[in-house]
């Protein structure tokens, strides 16, 4: 295992595909992931929908450069083939504000590239809702007469 590894989040054995046209963010973000959670890297969306035969992902990470070769109903087709499947978008240095708005479309985070360790793993378990810490309110009891 790596340093900085949560095992609990290795014991949920949440799925993420990550689907793109570049093969180098696919590889350096299956070495990224894959410690902590089930990563597959696919070509396209086609081998994700094969591959959710053998399971349905939690996850998919999907390029933006795919949403912008198909537009934007390939958010609406993804939320059909792979139900509660969450999306989160890759996006090279400037497409922020294209990838934003995808957030209303059915998209639910996006990566920035340059991707780093600390950054996808925080961004990604964000979506899994992990490193989300629960208010507790605690109440006072009234002292006892001893």
């Amino acid at each position: 295992m790596q340093i900085g590894v949560e095992i609990s989040r290795a014991l949920e054995n949440k799925r993420i595909f990550l689907v793109s046209d570049d093969e180098i963010a696919r590889a350096a973000l299956q070495f990224m992931l894959h410690d902590e959670y089930e990563a597959h890297d696919l070509a396209d969306l086609n081998a994700a929908y094969a591959k959710a035969a053998d399971g349905r992902p939690d996850l998919l990470l999907l390029g933006l450069e795919i949403v912008e070769a198909l537009g934007q109903g390939v958010l609406r087709e993804i939320a059909a083939k792979l139900p509660a499947t969450k999306i989160m978008l890759i996006a090279a240095p400037g497409q922020d504000a294209l990838a934003q708005g995808f957030l209303k479309n059915g998209a639910h985070g996006v990566l920035t590239k340059p991707l780093t360790v600390e950054g996808v793993r925080r961004k990604v378990g964000a979506v899994f809702g992990q490193g989300t810490h629960q208010m507790v309110q605690l109440s006072i009891l009234p002292a006892k007469a001893v």
